[in-house]
């Protein structure tokens, strides 16, 4: 199956009820499994261009990629598929990016971004993060989240100097030790997961898990899962219902089928004859 019918996106944005404009970005590109989000941080509009930025290069460079190449095909001299090095990559290069502009322009000082981002291919996802916005994933009735928060938060809770029932009280919820776009280098922590039939992916900026439990996630996206929309529409309601403090922007992505990468001589006259 294509991977534009296998799976179901839908993406939603809103600044809440508190911040005056949104910092968020969100795009995807159906069909070619790709979706990305990003939070942006800055004075004045320097966190929205930080973050449209991200998702520009991002979308961008990869979507050109894959035009004439498959995401399973080596990437690296060590083997890495492509898939896994071309998000790598151009997360580093929309880092880059982000801090030349930074360091040019005096009104972008200090600006930058977190971001999520999955790459959906052969019965698989690849996620690659920097920050603390997250990917969930629904599989059944357990609500997982499959990205590890680089903020200070976290690493309290890590160490045992914070429980996380205490952690939901914390007011050190926005203090991130890892961003795009901050420092001239940065290392995004990259995770390959199976794909089964079912699954539902969320990707959020933390406007939606600081303000809403996971709980209350796990149970809207159970039983809204047949109308993504409506199930994105009611998770941002749910935020700024709860005091919507800052911007919440989600994607939801539901696996409908399988996608398995054809190989072998029948999948190349298969695409010739698409040609």
């Amino acid at each position: 199956m294509k991977i534009s019918e296998a799976l179901e996106i839908f993406s939603q944005t809103h600044p809440g009820m508190v911040r005056s404009h949104n910092e968020d970005s969100v795009a995807c590109e159906q069909a070619l499994g790709l979706v990305v989000l990003a939070d942006g941080m800055g004075g004045y509009n320097a966190g929205e261009v930080a973050s449209g930025i991200a998702v520009s290069v991002v979308m961008t460079e990869i979507s050109h990629r894959l035009l004439n190449a498959s995401p399973v095909e080596p990437g690296e001299p060590d083997g890495e598929e492509l898939g896994v090095t071309l998000l790598r990559d151009n997360i580093q290069k929309a880092n880059a990016s982000i801090f030349y502009a930074a360091q040019s322009q005096p009104q972008y000082a200090g600006m930058g971004t977190t971001l999520v981002s999955g790459l959906f291919y052969d019965n698989r996802v690849v996620v690659g993060h920097v920050g603390d916005s997250r990917m969930y994933r629904l599989r059944g009735e357990v609500l997982e989240s499959i990205t590890r928060d680089h903020s200070l938060l976290q690493e309290q809770i890590d160490s045992g100097m914070i429980s996380v029932e205490d952690a939901r009280l914390s007011k050190n919820k926005n203090l991130v030790t890892r961003a795009v776009g901050i420092d001239a280098d940065v290392e995004p922590e990259i995770h390959v997961h199976d794909v089964l039939v079912g699954d539902i992916y969320l990707l959020c900026s933390d406007g939606l898990n600081d303000m809403v439990e996971d709980d209350d996630i796990q149970s809207t996206l159970y039983a809204l899962q047949s109308n993504l929309p409506l199930a994105a529409s009611q998770l941002i309601q749910l935020a700024n219902d709860n005091g919507g403090r800052d911007n919440v922007s989600v994607i939801l992505v539901k696996v409908k089928g399988k996608f398995a990468v054809p190989r072998g001589l029948l999948a190349k006259l298969l695409s010739w004859f698409e040609k």
